[in-house]
């Protein structure tokens, strides 16, 4: 059988219907990343929960007991004799 004789058609895969895909080139064409959409999704349930947090985190600010400062400390007296 040739080597250029076509066969039968693959399945395709989950990954060619993910969604979109961007890819960053350099000034002489290497590739230096990628995006899928799932970096996309992961970024923006990192964004929610960080705003969670922040959000969590000055409520509990607001309500705490405040923090008394400490007494001043005396400075002792200099004796000149």
């Amino acid at each position: 059988m040739n080597q250029f004789e076509s066969k039968e058609s693959r399945p395709i895969s989950s990954e060619a219907d993910e969604g979109w895909l961007i890819q960053v080139y350099g000034r002489n064409r290497r590739l230096l990343c990628v995006l899928e959409s799932s970096h996309g999704w992961l970024f923006l349930l990192g964004f929610g929960i960080g705003g969670l947090l922040t959000v969590l985190w000055f409520n509990m600010a607001r309500y705490s007991a405040p923090v008394e400062p400490a007494p001043p400390t005396e400075i002792p007296q200099m004796q000149i004799d």
